[in-house]
């Protein structure tokens, strides 16, 4: 289709990333998940610009197989029946007692690939607009641990933004990502900013202690970031939280 007609639009019905060999011909994506019966016309609105698109990646989309921290997914082959390209393995005990490891540990979705140096082919949070938004004045209270900054709305039609707040652990932590510790939905009129303040998730900041049985927080500088997306963070401040 996109050899014939370079202004085809993919609309992906999908329920998880898929790879896209193809994304290079085509002019646009768009990922509408499972949308139900009305998803038609969902889908209409947006392509059409009836509805100003306000909608963020809930997970890491790779470029490639060879980028995630496990190739294949647990208890299937490639060597699937009837030509097909992953299948069940064919022992059914077998199936039943494979071994999931995640020896990635914490590093998983878009903690893998930060802590990997990989580019992902669109990142966690991910999601684009008909207008533009700046991100400003941030401000972080350690002792109330919230974050404050305002969204500007640049563009020339009134949208909605989801605001992400990153944290980096300490340094002592020895984590090489960001964890999302909070977010927000923002209307913002085009031409106009808001001033907006969010709690941080403790537990989004927090280890856990094997030894005291507990969660712990790592004393010294914590980074945070603020922006549209995991690799989109254009506000940035160093702040002892605990």
């Amino acid at each position: 289709m996109a050899a014939v007609n370079p202004h085809t639009i993919v609309v992906l019905i999908t329920g998880n990333p898929v790879t896209m060999p193809w994304i290079d011909r085509a002019a646009a994506v768009m990922e509408a998940w499972y949308p139900g019966i009305a998803g038609g016309q969902a889908i209409a609105n947006l392509l059409f610009g009836n509805v100003v698109p306000s909608g963020k990646l809930p997970i890491t989309f790779a470029k490639s197989e060879d980028d995630l921290p496990h190739e294949r997914i647990f208890g299937m082959t490639h060597d699937g029946a009837g030509g097909d390209s992953l299948g069940w393995a064919a022992d059914e005990q077998k199936r039943q007692s494979f071994v999931a490891d995640y020896n990635e540990g914490a590093r998983f979705g878009y903690k893998w690939f930060d802590s990997e140096g990989k580019q992902p082919l669109f990142p966690f949070g991910y999601g684009l607009s008909y207008t533009q938004f700046k991100y400003g004045g941030l401000h972080v209270d350690p002792a109330a641990k919230t974050v404050t900054f305002t969204v500007e709305n640049s563009g020339t039609l009134n949208g909605t933004e989801i605001a992400q707040v990153y944290v980096g652990l300490p340094k002592a932590s020895g984590e090489h990502f960001r964890r999302l510790a909070a977010w927000q939905r923002v209307e913002v009129n085009s031409g106009q900013q808001k001033v907006v303040t969010v709690p941080l998730e403790p537990l989004a900041i927090a280890t856990f202690d094997e030894k005291k049985d507990a969660w712990a927080w790592a004393s010294g500088k914590y980074t945070v970031f603020v922006g549209g997306s995991s690799r989109d963070l254009p506000l940035r401040a160093e702040v002892a939280l605990y």
